[in-house]
């Protein structure tokens, strides 16, 4: 069997077993009554079935995104990153800006 489908097997089993820990607790500390709703209805048990199954799939992802993440190369780091650290030399020029000022205008917030 390929290294990836073991990984992804794995990781999916990993994902559903985590997400039977944590339906147990929904369940045993009765978080909206859940408790209650699946143990008086007939039909809870593929409420829960449902809930373990969809928070699976949700694990799983999560748990497989990690565990890819996780799979970097060592050698990437081998020498100086992020570029030749030469700074820009920012000055500030400041430059006075001639206006036209005409005698009778009025600022633009006053009524005439």
């Amino acid at each position: 069997m390929p290294k990836l489908i073991r990984l992804y097997i794995k990781n999916v089993a990993i994902g559903f077993g985590l997400a039977g820990v944590f339906v147990g607790m929904l369940l045993w500390f009765n978080i909206a009554n859940l408790w209650h709703l699946i143990s008086t209805s007939d039909k809870g048990w593929i409420a829960l079935f449902v809930l373990w199954v969809s928070n699976g799939v949700i694990f799983a992802g999560v748990q497989f995104g990690i565990a890819v993440m996780r799979m970097k190369d060592d050698d990437d780091d081998d020498g100086p990153g992020g570029g030749l650290r030469q700074h820009a030399g920012m000055r500030r020029e400041h430059a006075t800006i001639p206006v036209r000022v005409d005698q009778g205008s009025r600022a633009f917030w006053e009524k005439r």
